[in-house]
């Protein structure tokens, strides 16, 4: 008994000296020697330095090697290479080395590969290659990748992984452990045995902790549970996720719209899942889409043309909005030099509100029974602030430009677009939401519109009304 507790006690190896550098970057003095063996085509020295690499380790590695430098370390490792690293780069990265690559190499590598890392290495290529490709492999894994293939794009469907434990409910536990240890084709991990009927329609399942206390003699029936959370394949992988991450699951079984099972989602899944969504919703609210870092210059480009122009022609509404008060504005130069801090204040804090209510309404937090309440919240919010900040600007414009009317005529257009700021940063997601669209994606440049237009013309309509008068 000592002995086992020495053995938990122990202090977990340490990480790969001589890869990271402190600030958890990769060390020069790694790289430069991986890049000249790869230069002087040293294979020996990369498969003995290279090859023991995990695979999120070469993940880092490929991308910081430039493109050239990558498909010569994918030729030169050979058999060696690591290819669940591909799943750990960007779409670019990946594709430039699967596409230099004969389909026939291709192949055999997915081969090695779980059939969840197989299908998002698939799922980029062209369509004749992929199916080339999936025609030089087995049948049952042709099949296998073929039928996640044709769920949709970011479903359950298409993340989950097709090996899996299943039996049928009259089996002992010693015939499913017996099964197991002889079955080949099998998991290398998994948490749950899944209990199946003839048809493979999902009964229930059997967490391995439970096989494990339980006598061989005893049926599975007796100690399989339901498994109320069954996901089924069309479900979007971000609900999927959710239901994961709400349950403390560590699997999940995938079931067709019969109910029969047909994949399993791992933790590890879901991790990669809450991920990509995070910096999907980041990209698109910057107006970016699927832009990578490794994209070319004309693809990232091209990529942020489209909101660059939708956010040109919104500032052309400002400015007419601004050019219908072209001759208060000439009387009085102050208004010219205020009129940027009321439309930027405006800005920031509907900037403010709507990445809070995006990140609600991904995560589920924000629906049509709390819609009201957080509504409210906001515009007390955005009212509280703009108060505070109104009499800040009120002060200091009286004081800038010893002129006290000035100063109420600030305060006043301030307080305007705060609140009008709250309420567009959180209800133009809701209607883009409501409507079906993703609101990380235009909700930015809307929302600016709107703090732009009514923080100009309260400030611009205020003073003409105000000095006129």
């Amino acid at each position: 008994m000592a002995e086992a507790q020495h053995v938990l006690d122990a202090p977990s190896p340490e990480p790969r000296s001589g890869i990271y550098d402190a600030d958890g970057y990769l060390a020069e003095d790694f790289l430069e020697p991986v890049a000249a063996a790869i230069e002087a085509e040293d294979a020996a020295f990369l498969r003995e330095t290279v090859g023991p690499l995990h695979e999120s380790e070469l993940g880092d590695l490929l991308r910081n090697l430039d493109e050239d430098e990558r498909q010569a370390l994918v030729r030169l490792m050979g058999e060696e290479f690591d290819y669940t690293a591909l799943t750990e780069v960007d779409e670019a990265i990946r594709l430039s080395i699967v596409e230099a690559m004969p389909n026939e190499q291709v192949a055999e590598a997915l081969r090695e590969l779980d059939s969840d890392d197989a299908v998002y290495i698939l799922e980029d290529l062209p369509e004749d290659d992929r199916k080339e490709i999936l025609a030089k492999l087995p049948f049952r894994e042709r099949l296998r990748l073929r039928r996640s293939l044709e769920y949709p794009e970011e479903s359950a469907g298409r993340r989950m992984q097709t090996e899996f434990v299943a039996v049928p409910p009259y089996w002992t536990v010693g015939q499913t452990i017996d099964y197991m240890r002889d079955e080949e084709d099998l998991p290398e991990s998994f948490a749950q045995i899944f209990v199946v009927d003839p048809t493979f329609k999902l009964l229930g399942a059997v967490d391995l902790d439970r096989i494990l206390r339980t006598r061989r003699p005893a049926k599975i029936e007796e100690i399989m549970h339901e498994t109320r959370h069954a996901i089924p394949a069309e479900t979007d992988q971000e609900e999927a996720a959710q239901i994961i991450e709400q349950y403390d699951l560590l699997s999940a079984a995938v079931v067709d719209e019969n109910e029969r099972l047909v994949g399993v989602l791992t933790i590890d899944d879901v991790i990669d899942i809450v991920q990509q969504e995070a910096e999907e919703d980041i990209r698109r609210l910057g107006g970016v889409g699927d832009e990578e870092i490794s994209d070319t210059v004309v693809t990232a480009a091209r990529s942020r043309f489209l909101w660059l122009f939708v956010n040109l022609a919104t500032a052309i509404l400002a400015s007419l909005v601004i050019g219908l008060f072209d001759a208060t504005i000439q009387q009085m130069v102050a208004l010219a030099v205020l009129m940027p801090i009321v439309a930027s204040m405006g800005g920031n804090a509907g900037t403010q509100t709507m990445t809070v209510a995006v990140r609600a309404l991904a995560s589920r937090e924000l629906d049509i029974y709390n819609a009201a309440r957080i509504v409210r919240r906001e515009v007390m919010i955005g009212f509280l602030n703009g108060a505070l900040f109104a009499l800040v600007m009120g002060i200091v414009a009286s004081l800038w430009f010893e002129d006290a009317a000035l100063g109420q005529v600030i305060a006043i257009a301030m307080m305007v677009n705060m609140i009008a700021a709250a309420l567009a940063g959180i209800l133009i997601p809701l209607v883009l939401d409501h409507f079906g669209a993703d609101p990380a994606i235009a909700s930015g440049t809307f929302v600016t519109t709107v703090t732009d237009v009514v923080g100009f013309f309260a400030f611009l309509g205020l003073a003409t009304w105000w000095f006129s008068g």
